[in-house]
């Protein structure tokens, strides 16, 4: 079957653009037709539907495979869908329409997307397959008789699920302009923003499939990736993942740099640390130019200091093999620049076990580098050979000399212990999910290590002070100690702030934006760089009436005192929650302690002595007279 674009080549001649057709010749279809004796009947189209419902009216299935790039895909389809009047369900069976968004990196993906085509003819639901199968190969049998939609034509996804609800087989993957950031969207995670800043890249895998279906870089500009930026966090978003298929290559076809984009990100996140960035998988390539700016960038206390870097092998031979255009030697330069310059620098990598040509010896090399960086996260995958690709074509290791280095290295990886140490340690997480156990909130340090805590749902979308009480494999588990203040609004009615706050070298230097204490103001310092600035703020707001007092009356030395003494407390106690800090703080404040007591029958004996001398005074000299 030809493209959409094919069909309708002069139809829409003279249409004004952005204007919605009639439906039949918005979009190009085939009616599925009926056979007679084995000949398809081309005049005659199926009516099962007697009684057709409207169109928006239906509920969707969505299933996704593949990266968080797909994951985002799927959200904005969702949300024009919703957006439509479509209801979305996770449930296949009340379902109208599956929609299956695919993904052709590894052969198992592919094969659970088959399953499921499977299951949706025998269960006799229309479907519409997305994503990147479909768009690398679109005469697969098992794509015949389902309308697809390619990876840049997700903002006519409407279009398809309508036609195809009608019976029609829709097909669109002709490339063209980047589809709009702005589009309607449904987060899987509503605290979760998956920002795509390009598609495709500037590599040629010998392996890889997705070059074939996502295609050469296409960059979004800067301007347009800050404003969906500013619009997410407007809308309560407490992370934001930038994803592409190589984020390092990031601005290349349009004339900027990854460092360029971050900076400009970075620039509009919040004072107050609510919502962090995540940046997402680069290879080492396009990074080793940028490592000291993106460092800077890591170091910045809104910027996760993770990084997804893969190697794929420790032989050269092997890289060389998969045209992965860098060495070693690089990576390790990668890896030893961002550890030495970023504190805290947690790194993730991939390794491919048994590609075609691999020696013993080149597989001791991978195991040798693993062995060296003991990394917290490697991703061990067997190579499947992908059709179409160069590696399908050459020769293979034996498939069970192939699952014997995956189990070796995968034996080597799990016996490493990264967050020993971590017990009894105070860390700063951002909690933005539900654990699959249903008990545990999830969250992340700065690091991007996992913790599990117990606590309310209404914590979700929190930053909080936790205090690790235990350490697993795979993850941490911690005891929520205090909950931060967040407010990405002003600080107060008599605090404006007027610049944006620049990246910082670390967390304890102070921002070229920090502002200083305005005239007429009762407010302290506040930096974007600190680790909580409006704590500090809250706790100060309650106080300036207090300090004003202390300048004019008595009263005002002793809570003067009171505070400082109050403060030093506080900085002994440190693990307690900010509201019981407030709380114990008001207390002491409004409750005198026994030196407060002293202190004040002391003057008060004074006066009282003063008093009675003078009328003692008086008296001898009224008697004198």
């Amino acid at each position: 079957m030809e493209d959409i674009e094919d069909l309708l080549a002069g139809a829409g001649a003279g249409v004004p653009p952005g204007f919605r057709l009639p439906v039949p010749a918005a979009v190009g279809v085939n009616p599925k037709q009926r056979k007679k004796n084995g000949v398809k009947n081309k005049l005659t189209v199926v009516q099962d539907s007697p009684a057709p419902k409207l169109p928006g009216t239906q509920t969707i299935y969505i299933k996704t495979f593949g990266c968080s790039h797909n994951q985002s895909d799927s959200e904005y389809m969702a949300g024009q869908l919703s957006a439509f009047g479509y209801a979305l369900s996770d449930n296949p069976d009340e379902a109208d329409l599956w929609m299956i968004n695919t993904c052709t990196v590894k052969s198992p993906s592919q094969s659970a997307m088959d399953t499921l085509i499977s299951k949706g003819r025998s269960a006799k639901k229309p479907l519409v397959v997305a994503g990147c199968v479909p768009q690398g190969s679109r005469n697969l049998k098992e794509l015949e008789g389902v309308s697809i939609v390619g990876v840049q034509q997700i903002d006519r996804v409407v279009e398809v699920v309508e036609e195809t609800l009608k019976g029609h087989e829709v097909r669109l993957l002709t490339r063209k302009t980047l589809p709009a950031l702005d589009l309607p969207k449904v987060r899987k995670n509503k605290f979760v923003e998956i920002l795509p800043i390009n598609v495709g890249c500037l590599g040629a895998c010998t392996y890889c499939k997705t070059k074939h279906a996502r295609g050469h870089l296409g960059s979004y500009t800067v301007d347009s990736l800050v404003g969906r930026v500013k619009n997410v966090i407007a809308d309560g978003v407490r992370e934001i993942w930038l994803s592409s298929e190589d984020t390092g290559a990031y601005g290349r076809d349009i004339g900027v740099n990854l460092p360029i984009l971050l900076n400009a990100i970075v620039a509009e996140l919040p004072l107050d640390g609510s919502t962090m960035l995540r940046i997402g998988m680069t290879n080492p390539p396009y990074i080793l130019e940028h490592l000291k700016e993106i460092a800077d960038v890591l170091r910045h206390p809104c910027v996760y200091t993770f990084l997804h870097v893969p190697v794929q092998s420790g032989s050269d031979s092997v890289l060389s093999a998969m045209n992965r255009e860098y060495t070693v030697g690089e990576f390790r330069k990668v890896v030893d620049t961002l550890m030495e310059l970023v504190p805290g620098m947690q790194i993730a990598t991939d390794i491919i076990c048994g590609f075609p040509g691999e020696t013993d010896e080149d597989f001791a090399q991978t195991v040798d580098l693993i062995k060296d960086y003991k990394l917290a996260q490697v991703h061990i995958s067997q190579f499947y050979p992908r059709p179409g690709t160069p590696a399908a074509r050459m020769k293979k290791v034996p498939s069970n000399v192939v699952k014997q280095r995956s189990r070796e290295l995968t034996a080597v990886f799990e016996s490493f212990t990264p967050y020993t140490g971590m017990e009894g340690k105070v860390e700063r997480i951002w909690i933005t999910d539900i654990a699959s156990d249903g008990i545990h909130l999830v969250g992340h340090t700065k690091g991007y290590i996992q913790v599990l805590v117990i606590g309310p749902e209404s914590m979700l979308g929190a930053s909080a002070m936790v205090k690790i009480t235990s350490v697993g494999r795979w993850s941490v588990f911690g005891e929520v100690i205090e909950i931060i203040s967040q407010n990405n609004k002003e600080v107060g009615s008599h605090e404006r702030v007027d610049e944006k706050c620049s990246p910082c070298a670390n967390s304890e230097e102070a921002c070229a934006c920090s502002k200083e204490q305005e005239p007429g103001s009762s407010y302290a310092t506040t930096s974007c760089c600190s680790q909580s600035p409006m704590q500090e703020t809250t706790l100060l707001k309650n106080e300036p009436k207090l300090d004003d007092q202390g300048s004019r009356n008595l009263i005002g030395w002793f809570l003067r005192n009171r505070k400082n003494h109050s403060s030093k407390k506080m900085d002994l106690a440190g693990l307690a929650s900010k509201e019981k800090k407030q709380i114990q703080d008001l207390g002491r404040q409004s409750a005198w302690g026994s030196v407060d007591i002293a202190l004040l029958s002391g003057v008060l004996l004074s006066l009282f002595t003063i008093v009675a001398l003078f009328l003692n005074l008086g008296s001898r000299s009224l008697s004198s007279k």
